[in-house]
């Protein structure tokens, strides 16, 4: 693609802002912040990148995924800042979700132990799990404040936290996991992974595309359930205080 074939697909840039602008959902800002960020951090990735992948050096490789790791849980945290210690449970998640896919992938041969397969892996789960994270607070808070007369109801009645917040906890971790689920049942009829296509546009072997790109789905179910079940289980005990009672949700937003 040339310059100035990127340059006129800024079209696809101007339609959400002012559509955004439009409709007054004051989404401009953020729009307009996410596209240039996303530029200089690709550009700065993409030489970063070819710099990682031509040393194979398992230190450059060990601090790139710590540097997604740490951008990742930044990211998730802001969602969640009502939890306590909610950064710290988000970093254990991602970090556990690393070392079970990678544990996976490199214990049984199923990728080799090379920067230019465990960092773009890495990058798909991780980013898979931040957003997965983002999903679970948003509805967690949002159940936690709506029920939360039902919550004390059952802890007056002798109920414990996770009793009390059994309801919550299960919606939440639900709902952040359904859509990996769905996008997955139509994978391949509605929607075509660019990674497969991408391979198979550039003379792989259609076979060994698709089982390429079904290690990528499997890799995400396990990240959808893992990321949301143990954030959810790390979270809710942070809502109650040592006396187990439910703390006050007035700066849950």
């Amino acid at each position: 693609m040339s310059t100035a074939a990127l340059s006129i697909s800024l079209i696809f840039v101007l339609i959400p802002i002012l559509l955004s602008k439009t409709f007054k959902l004051g989404l401009e800002k953020d729009t307009v912040i996410a596209v240039i960020r996303s530029i200089i951090q690709l550009f700065v990735v993409g030489y970063l990148l070819k710099f990682v992948f031509e040393s194979e050096s398992i230190i450059y490789i060990f601090l790139m995924v710590t540097v997604m790791i740490g951008a990742a849980t930044q990211n998730a945290r802001k969602k969640g800042a009502s939890i306590k210690g909610i950064t710290w449970k988000i970093a254990v998640t991602f970090i556990l979700i690393e070392v079970l896919t990678q544990g996976v992938l490199l214990g049984f041969k199923i990728t080799p132990p090379t920067a230019q397969y465990i960092i773009p892996l890495s990058g798909m789960v991780l980013g898979n799990s931040m957003v997965l994270a983002i999903l679970f607070l948003n509805r967690f808070i949002a159940e936690t404040e709506a029920h939360q007369d039902q919550t004390e109801l059952i802890l007056s009645l002798g109920g414990t936290p996770k009793q009390a917040i059994h309801t919550q906890l299960i919606t939440s971790i639900k709902a952040s996991m359904i859509p990996t689920i769905e996008s997955q049942k139509t994978i391949g009829l509605v929607q075509l992974p660019g990674m497969m296509s991408g391979q198979i546009i550039a003379g792989a072997n259609p076979i060994q595309a698709v089982q390429f790109q079904l290690l990528i789905l499997f890799l995400l179910l396990t990240t959808a359930a893992v990321t949301s079940i143990m954030l959810g289980f790390l979270s809710y005990p942070s809502l109650f205080n040592r006396r187990m009672q439910l703390q006050k949700m007035k700066h849950l937003t």
